[in-house]
């Protein structure tokens, strides 16, 4: 079995900026690529889990958001960390568009995008972790029998004050996702 980082997107591995339709609407944080790196080197699998309720909005397309996925890929790639799959949930209860307009297994915080990468990686979740700057990053990786880690980029440090009032506490609490990663290799 292979153990594995889950991690969000926005505001753990891109700067928070609201709905994207454009990677040069943000930025990827300068320490996303040494902490893959970590995580490739430490052979954990490197999986991005994210809702993406913009295309459910019509605010983007779902070419748009892989396309967004592809230069992130191919920008990390480019400094030697390789992410092995970005999973994203384009669906919302709320949406505009009806082909979208569903209650998704795959919408955090439900475990689905998890379930999903866990049977095509063959992962051990009690092994792995989630890593994300949001409530319901935390709730995800919870519901999947994961570790979790807040990191306190983007949400995180109003989640940190949301967490008590939920009952909810992550594993670790760190700055950012790669001093979270150097805090899961000890």
């Amino acid at each position: 079995m292979n153990k594995a980082i889950f991690f969000d997107r926005d505001g753990t591995i891109i700067e928070e900026k609201g709905y994207i339709c454009r990677l040069q609407q943000s930025e990827i944080f300068p320490f996303t690529a040494e902490a893959v790196r970590l995580m490739n080197k430490n052979h954990f699998k490197a999986i991005v889990i994210t809702n993406q309720s913009a295309i459910a909005r019509g605010i983007c397309t779902r070419e748009q958001v892989e396309t967004i996925h592809r230069e992130i890929t191919e920008n990390l790639a480019n400094q030697g960390a390789v992410i092995d799959r970005f999973y994203y949930c384009p669906f919302h209860i709320e949406a505009v568009i009806p082909a979208y307009r569903e209650k998704s297994e795959w919408r955090k915080p439900m475990p689905g995008m998890i379930f999903q990468a866990a049977a095509d990686f063959h992962i051990d979740l009690s092994q792995s972790y989630m890593v994300g700057d949001d409530v319901i990053d935390i709730e995800t990786g919870k519901n999947a029998g994961c570790k979790t880690v807040l990191v306190l980029t983007g949400k995180g440090c109003q989640a940190r004050e949301l967490l008590p009032a939920r009952g909810i506490q992550p594993d670790i609490i760190s700055e950012n996702l790669l001093t979270a990663i150097k805090e899961i290799y000890g």
